[in-house]
């Protein structure tokens, strides 16, 4: 059984402010507002989740092996 990582500090691409946070297991998070300049976060092109596109660590399915949200 492989061990999933459920923290990840996400960075904010427009300030560069960043936030450690604990990451759904049963939902993707498509968006996230940066606390520090407002700016909406969305995933990048080919990502399926913020995390996946601004946090230190993937999400909890593609860190299993799988997909996430499909």
């Amino acid at each position: 059984m492989q061990n999933i990582e459920l923290k990840s500090t996400i960075t904010c691409p427009k300030c560069g402010h960043n936030k450690t946070e604990e990451m759904p297991t049963d939902a993707c998070q498509w968006f996230y507002e940066c606390e520090s300049c407002n700016t909406l976060i969305k995933p990048l092109k080919g990502d399926c989740c913020v995390y996946c596109s601004y946090g230190t660590v993937k999400c909890p399915p593609i860190q299993e092996g799988g997909s996430c949200c499909s």
